[in-house]
């Protein structure tokens, strides 16, 4: 583990003022417009490892104004009583419904407010038992998961998804250190490398989501 380590990099990017907002959006549980329910149901999408903005993006959009808008869902404690069969026509995977239930069930239970309930449970996750934590326990919740939540309830971390590791190993090796495979001392890298570098970990993580495809900054919501 690079515990040590004083890794300066230099990333040259010119949205950093959008990127730096949407690391805001995160921290302070607004994606979505401040909808929970919504941020969980992205979380459970994206858990199944397809493409985010090609896929992940509009089912979830596609949900909003099927069920969310019209009043036919209105949180949380509304969606553990929701049949997800009558929305298999968005999408199709069981599992990803499931967890989402899963996790709504056990966040509405922290708090009558859907936010609340969120950055409740994301500050007192702890990473290093992630896996006996009442969301880390969910079938179907990886760390990968379990941080994307963590984010968007207000904790300044990283995801360690293909994306941010390939981009991180990729200038660990370029800085002649060796690059770093396990996921819990990815995520404490790469919170070191921002703290030397200046920048939220958060930040690192967006940067490395947008790097090849900045034009889809605007897109996330």
């Amino acid at each position: 583990m690079h515990s040590d380590h004083k890794i300066k990099i230099s990333i040259n990017f010119n949205n950093l003022k959008e990127l730096k907002s949407i690391g805001v959006r995160f921290l302070n549980t607004e994606r979505w417009s401040g909808n929970v329910l919504l941020m969980v149901i992205d979380a459970a999408f994206t858990s199944v490892g397809v493409n985010y903005f090609q896929v992940v993006l509009p089912k979830v959009r596609e949900f909003e104004k099927e069920f969310v808008r019209n009043g036919k869902v209105t949180g949380l404690s509304s969606f553990c009583h929701f049949d997800y069969k009558k929305a298999f026509y968005i999408w199709k995977n069981e599992r990803s419904w499931q967890v989402a239930k899963e996790i709504a069930q056990y966040l509405s239970t922290l708090s009558k407010d859907d936010k609340n309930s969120l950055r409740i449970w994301a500050k007192n996750a702890s990473i290093d038992k992630w896996e006996n934590d009442p969301i880390g326990k969910i079938k179907g919740v990886g760390l990968i998961t379990y941080q994307y939540l963590r984010m968007m309830g207000g904790v300044d971390t990283v995801m360690p998804d293909k994306i941010v590791k390939k981009v991180i190993n990729r200038i660990l090796i370029e800085t002649g250190e060796m690059p770093v495979n396990d996921n819990l001392n990815f995520i404490k890298t790469v919170e070191n490398i921002a703290k030397i570098n200046g920048f939220r970990p958060i930040e690192i993580c967006l940067m490395t989501w947008f790097l090849e495809n900045p034009e889809r900054i605007s897109e996330m919501p």
